[in-house]
């Protein structure tokens, strides 16, 4: 009997202690210190979930990580702090959607997006939705396709600004439904939300721990959201292309990069690491608080989507004739 729970007691620890061996590998493998640049202020989301990851590594791999914000010019002024960084993985870039609409938004940038990075992992993601004024008459997306295409250039639909994820998001669902609606820019999500929820615009892209309040007040209603699959916190809502506007997808994101690694094994440690750490029930918990998901995407695999939604927004802005920031 003693023998029995020696083993058992040995097939129980065993696997933890491998557990620990793999971990501490890895730490060791790792730089004991990091700096993660944010390149927007201190509060917000991307921020928030920087300080998150910051913990995991901690807390995983015992590596010291100090968050640095670096705001300015749409997260490029962060973004060059990073792609001039050595790149030995003690200096990442955890950003949003902005680093894959700048390329086509500035008629420069101090850095090549594509070539002065290297992609690690998608961290979250979150769904947007498309959302009008409680008193507007479309009650479904194909209703207010069909409103639109009856008065072409009568409706409008705000945003926090010219150039942003939900204004792009705005111009995609215009060329793919093949409607003309005005863009209202405003400084601000905020302000945006106001006026839609008093009726001053009718239509809106935004975030769902924006929405979701507002939608269960009764300020507004909620047409469909921007992902490919439903949104766990809205599941009667339809998605985009399940109302009609087949292959739309402007799903938020933000993602971690380290300078254009040089050393292949450096990369490869690091995008392991992050993997790791992302697969944490209680990492989900406080990314839920936030109303995002833990990402799935590392590596090559994240490295071929970063371009190809470079390459996505780059032709909204160009097809919207945005004109280009100098």
């Amino acid at each position: 009997m003693k023998l029995l729970r020696r083993t058992a007691l040995g097939l129980a620890i065993g696997p933890l202690l491998l557990g620990l061996g793999v971990a501490g590998a890895v730490a060791q493998e790792l730089p004991k210190s990091m700096r993660i640049i944010v390149p927007f202020p201190p509060g917000g989301t991307t921020d928030i979930l920087a300080r998150y990851v910051a913990q995991e590594l901690n807390a995983k791999y015992g590596i010291s990580v100090i968050v640095d914000n670096r705001a300015g010019a749409s997260g490029t002024v962060g973004s060059e702090v990073v792609a001039r960084s050595p790149a030995d993985g003690a200096v990442l870039l955890l950003t949003a959607t902005h680093h894959v609409i700048n390329p086509g938004l500035f008629a420069k940038l101090p850095y090549d997006t594509k070539k002065e990075f290297s992609p690690v992992a998608v961290i979250a993601t979150a769904p947007n939705a498309l959302v009008v004024n409680k008193d507007f008459p479309a009650k479904d997306v194909a209703e207010l396709i069909a409103l639109a295409k009856k008065e072409p250039g009568k409706l409008s639909f705000g945003s926090a600004g010219t150039g942003g994820a939900n204004h792009l998001s705005g111009e995609l669902f215009k060329q793919i439904a093949g409607v003309d609606i005005v863009h209202v820019p405003y400084k601000g999500a905020a302000p945006a939300m106001n006026d839609l929820v008093a009726g001053h615009i009718p239509i809106m892209f935004d975030t769902l721990p924006t929405v979701i309040p507002n939608a269960k007040a009764g300020k507004l209603r909620v047409l469909a959201v921007t992902s490919t699959e439903r949104a766990p916190s809205l599941p009667d809502v339809p998605t985009l292309d399940e109302a009609g506007v087949k292959g739309f997808e402007a799903t938020a994101w933000f993602g971690l990069y380290m300078p254009k690694a040089t050393d292949p094994a450096v990369y490869d440690r690091l995008v392991a690491a992050v993997a790791e750490i992302l697969k944490d029930p209680a990492l989900a918990e406080k990314f839920a608080s936030q109303g995002v998901v833990a990402g799935t995407l590392s590596g090559s695999a994240f490295t071929a989507f970063v371009d190809a939604e470079i390459d996505k927004w780059g032709a909204v802005v160009k097809k919207a004739q945005i004109p280009q920031v100098e």
